[in-house]
């Protein structure tokens, strides 16, 4: 399929709120979902020396002389993240677990599901828990797995509707709005109990730098020891969930083997009857799998953030009591004593972190806040919410800066692209407190992250990750953003960092009066929390 860099591929429909409010009454007798009586609870399988990972999982921890439990290495480049998921695919002997947001059938999926596919075929057992909402179009092909022997997948939240028509799936549901909003956003990449990944990338072409016309700008993290247990505890409380369903349950046969056309060349050929799940791609590089044993892996304490999975039904009040990963990473920026940087596409801060802000900024704590410009973001719904807070922001003495939609190389490979397009979009998350603990998971700082979905992450208390991070920020701040600044007639002027290399703005650089005109019509329609 081709990229979608700049439609909601990544986050959850906050164009929604466009729609039409009386569409709820028309249709509100529209059908709820199914009872899901055909779930068979299973679980994370024990870390096994007998497998090749547990193995290395052991003689890594062995090897680094640390009293810590948990050793990382920083997944700071396009081509690190799609290898090291494509050695853990490989390597697997036991189990895989994947849990994701969105995963787009395009060439880099082609890759990882037909490693997949193989693991499954040698006897691995694979699980695969996906939210709903991406399950659509062209990327529902990617359910065709679920007819390869040894995998099952589960579908979180499921949205009625075709599958065909996005647009009519949510038409749909609009009588059931409120749990539509709520999404499962969590990303985990586990093998064997023994390696897990976590950060803020889906799966698809435009997280691995193989976007036609635009890639994200995206980290993560790959982890080995305890923290990999606790990463799969969390993944069997959503896949044991009564909100994940069976696709089975949802689709029959004859429809999932529908949804592919039959022009299309499969791209996981094999003898099971499984359809094609990707367009064949042009010719593409993909890296080798990743060599896990040659890494130089920093172990830290650590811990993990994971919300409740009850957070996304609407009828259980039992997550009221339950902090957030959001709120987690508030009461982590509450150690800060010297500086505080935020990474986060989407921010919207809201009234409790505005005063989380306040609190840091009279002891004399730096903030730098990065997200992106309006040119650059692939959500321009969520720029309403973010440009509501910016003059607020400014006056406590928050360093604003938005990052350019066009890049040099030398600056996306920096920080965690490596396409060829120029045209670059933030996806990374992340919070580094005082360049000694850092958090790295799927969270944006926003409303919607911390009351409409659930997240994952890690907090991590290491100065030497803290400063790969930072290392790799840097050319980004200093060549590849505008710095928002407050004139004293209190108007917002952009400059092009590095100071003097381009003419100051005065609007929100790069983009349209026509877009801009859009989201002003529509900004009093849209709450933060939706945003």
């Amino acid at each position: 399929m081709p990229p979608r860099p700049h439609l909601r591929t990544s986050r959850q429909p906050r164009w929604l709120l466009a729609l039409l409010l009386g569409l709820l009454l028309a249709l509100g007798g529209c059908g709820s979902l199914p009872a899901n009586d055909q779930q068979s609870p299973s679980h994370a399988l024990p870390i096994s020396q007998a497998t090749t990972l547990g193995r290395l999982a052991s003689q890594l921890r062995q090897q680094s002389g640390s009293r810590q439990d948990t050793g990382f290495r920083l997944l700071g480049s396009a081509d690190t993240a799609f290898a090291a998921r494509l050695a853990l695919t490989r390597q697997a002997e036991r189990t895989l677990d994947l849990q994701y947001y969105a995963i787009h059938a395009d060439a880099s999926t082609r890759e990882l599901l037909a490693a997949v596919r193989d693991a499954a075929e040698r006897g691995v057992r694979v699980r695969i828990l996906l939210d709903d909402f991406n399950t659509q179009g062209p990327d529902a092909r990617v359910l065709q797995l679920v007819f390869v022997p040894g995998v099952e997948i589960r579908l979180f939240n499921p949205i009625r509707g075709p599958r065909s028509n996005g647009f009519l799936r949510i038409l749909s549901s609009l009588h059931d709005f409120k749990r539509m909003q709520h999404r499962m956003h969590n990303k985990l990449f586990l093998a064997d109990n023994a390696f897990g990944i976590t950060g803020g990338r889906n799966l698809g072409d435009v997280y691995f730098g193989q976007g036609d016309r635009s890639n994200f700008i995206d980290l993560d993290v790959i982890a080995t020891g305890r923290q990999v247990r606790a990463m799969s505890a969390s993944f069997d409380k959503y896949w044991n969930n009564p909100l994940a369903y069976p696709v089975e349950t949802l689709l029959s046969k004859k429809e999932i083997a529908a949804l592919t056309p039959a022009s299309d060349a499969d791209p996981v050929p094999d003898n099971h009857g499984v359809g094609p799940l990707t367009p064949e791609p042009a010719a593409r590089h993909f890296p080798a799998p990743m060599n896990l044993a040659a890494q130089n892996w920093i172990w830290a304490p650590s811990v993990l953030l994971s919300d409740s999975p009850a957070k996304l039904d609407p009828e259980d009040e039992s997550s009221n009591d339950s902090p957030t990963v959001v709120e987690g990473l508030l009461d982590m920026m509450q150690q800060a004593r010297q500086r505080v940087v935020i990474v986060s596409p989407y921010f919207v801060p809201g009234d409790k972190m505005m005063e989380r802000f306040a609190e840091l900024r009279q002891r004399g704590v730096e903030i730098v806040v990065l997200t992106n410009s309006l040119s650059s973001t692939d959500a321009a719904f969520a720029h309403i919410g973010y440009a509501r807070y910016r003059k607020r922001l400014l006056q406590l003495g928050v360093q604003l800066y938005e990052m350019k939609a066009l890049q040099e190389s030398s600056v996306r490979s920096a920080f965690g692209s490596s396409g060829s397009p120029s045209r670059a979009s933030l996806h990374s998350k992340l919070v580094i407190v005082d360049g000694r603990i850092l958090s790295i998971g799927s969270m944006n700082l926003d409303l919607r992250s911390k009351l409409q979905n659930t997240e994952v992450a890690l907090i991590i208390r290491s100065r030497a990750l803290s400063e790969q991070i930072i290392q790799r920020m840097q050319p980004l701040l200093d060549n590849g953003t505008w710095k928002v600044l407050q004139q004293p007639d209190g108007s917002l002027l952009w400059q092009m960092q590095p100071p003097g290399s381009g003419p100051d703005q005065f609007q929100d650089p790069d983009s349209s009066v026509l877009l801009r005109s859009i989201l002003w019509i529509i900004s009093p329609l849209a709450p933060d929390e939706l945003l």
